[in-house]
C-alpha cells in the first residue's frame, strides 16, 4: 500500500525531543559526550517561518541540530534562537507543571550509566520507580531534567553507556482526558502502572508532594522505516494533587529554554490530519513539503489537552551516508516495512567522535 492510500496513520516511534537552549554546539557537545548523541542527521541554520502561532506571529531565525544515538532510541533536536535570546521560565518549574518535564534516555545498565555520568555531573542516587525498575536523574547544562531508565529494546552494538530517547514525563491537569488522548492518537494503549501517593524517587526535586502517576506503553511493536532504531517507548503522565500547576511555557515562545515539543515519526500525514481533526485536536501548524538540505518531508503540530506540543514528521528523504552523497527516498518503499538493519547502521559512518 502507498502512503497516500493509508486510512490509518503509521506511528513508528519517538523521532526526537526538541530542546531549547542558549548554545547549540555547547549543548550538543554535552549530549554527545554524556549520552552518546553523536550522529547528526541535520545541522542547519534557517528561519522558522511556519511556527507563527507559537512565535508571537513572527518568523524567527534559529539553528538546529538533530542528533541520534546508534544504539537505538529517539533523537535530540537541539534548538537555539539566533534572532533573539532564548528565555527561561520566570518561575520555578515543579513536578506536575503542564508540559514536558523530563526526557527519558534508556540504559542497558543503570548502575554503569550512574557511574559514568557521576564523573562530570551531579546525579541523584539510583532509586526504584513504581514498576520496580531502577532509574536516576540529572540535569543538562540548561537545567532540564534527564532520567536514565532501564531498557531491553536496542538496535545497535554498545557504543556508550546509554542509548537515545525512550520517552518523556508530561505534566497534565486531567489524567483521564490525557490518557485517552495519548492512547487514541498516539497508540499508548498499555497502562504499566497507575499510582497515587508521595514518591521516593521524586524526593530530590519535589519531595513531599502527592501525585498521580501513570506510565503508558504500546502493546504492539511499532512498524515503519525506522521503527527498529527508535524501539519501544513510553509516556509517563504526572498530575500534581497538592497545588494548581502552571504551564511550563507560560508567557514564553516555542523554542525558548526547555523541552519544546515531542516529535513522532509517522507515515500517512493525510490520514493523521483527518484523525486528529475528527478527535478535536486539529493541526495547529501544517508545513506541507519541506526540504532542510540533509532531510526532507512534511511536519505538523497538535496540542495535547493542556497545550503541550506534539510534532509529527513524515520523512521523504534522509541521509544514509552523507559523505558519499547517499540519500534514501522513503516514498518509494512500503510504509509499514522497516529498513534493512545494515542500511540504517550505515548512517553511523557520519558519527562525530570527540
Amino acid at each position: 500500500m502507498k502512503r497516500e492510500e493509508l486510512t490509518d496513520p503509521i506511528i513508528s516511534g519517538i523521532q526526537q525531543i526538541g530542546i531549547g537552549n542558549t548554545s547549540v554546539y555547547d549543548t550538543w557537545k554535552w549530549y554527545r559526550k554524556n549520552l552518546g548523541m553523536d550522529l547528526p542527521v541535520f545541522d542547519e541554520a534557517a528561519e522558522a517561518e511556519l511556527m507563527l502561532p507559537y512565535t508571537e506571529g513572527q518568523p524567527r531565525s534559529r539553528h538546529a541540530i538533530l542528533a541520534l544515538n546508534m544504539m537505538g532510541g529517539g533523537g535530540a533536536e537541539i534548538w537555539q534562537y539566533t534572532s533573539r535570546t532564548g528565555q527561561p521560565a520566570n518561575f520555578k518549574i515543579h513536578a506536575g507543571d503542564l508540559g514536558i518535564y523530563i526526557a527519558k534516555f534508556k540504559s542497558p545498565d543503570v548502575t554503569a550509566s550512574h557511574t559514568a555520568l557521576s564523573q562530570n555531573n551531579e546525579v541523584t542516587p539510583i532509586t526504584t520507580a513504581p514498576d520496580g525498575s531502577s532509574h536516576f536523574f540529572l540535569k543538562d547544562p540548561d537545567g532540564n531534567l534527564v532520567e536514565l531508565v532501564e531498557s531491553k529494546s536496542w538496535f545497535g552494538k554498545k557504543l556508550s553507556h546509554s542509548g537515545g530517547v525512550s520517552g518523556v514525563t508530561i505534566g497534565v491537569s486531567d489524567m483521564e482526558r490525557a490518557m485517552e488522548f495519548y492512547n487514541y492518537l498516539l497508540g499508548y494503549d498499555e497502562v504499566v502502572y497507575d499510582k497515587t501517593g508521595v514518591f521516593e524517587d521524586f524526593s530530590y526535586f519535589d519531595g513531599g508532594q502527592k501525585f498521580r502517576r501513570v506510565l503508558l506503553r504500546h502493546k504492539q511493536p511499532r512498524v515503519g522505516a525506522f521503527s527498529k532504531l527508535f524501539g519501544d517507548t513510553e509516556i509517563e503522565l504526572l498530575q500534581t494533587l497538592d497545588r494548581t500547576p502552571e504551564k511550563i511555557f507560560k508567557d514564553r515562545m516555542w523554542g525558548d529554554l526547555g523541552y519544546i515539543h515531542l516529535c513522532f515519526d509517522i507515515t500517512g500525514m493525510a490520514a493523521l490530519r483527518g484523525k486528529c481533526l475528527a478527535y478535536g485536536s486539529p493541526f495547529t501548524v501544517d508545513s506541507g513539503d519541506f526540504d532542510m538540505g540533509d532531510a526532507a518531508g512534511q511536519f505538523a503540530y497538535i496540542e495535547d489537552p493542556d497545550g503541550t506540543l506534539i510534532e509529527f514528521v513524515e520523512t521523504h528523504k534522509v541521509p544514509i551516508m552523507k559523505k558519499m552523497g547517499w540519500y534514501l527516498d522513503l516514498r518509494k518503499r512500503a510504509p509499514e516495512k522497516s529498513l534493512p538493519t545494515w542500511m540504517v547502521k550505515a548512517m553511523g559512518f557520519s558519527r562525530v567522535k570527540d
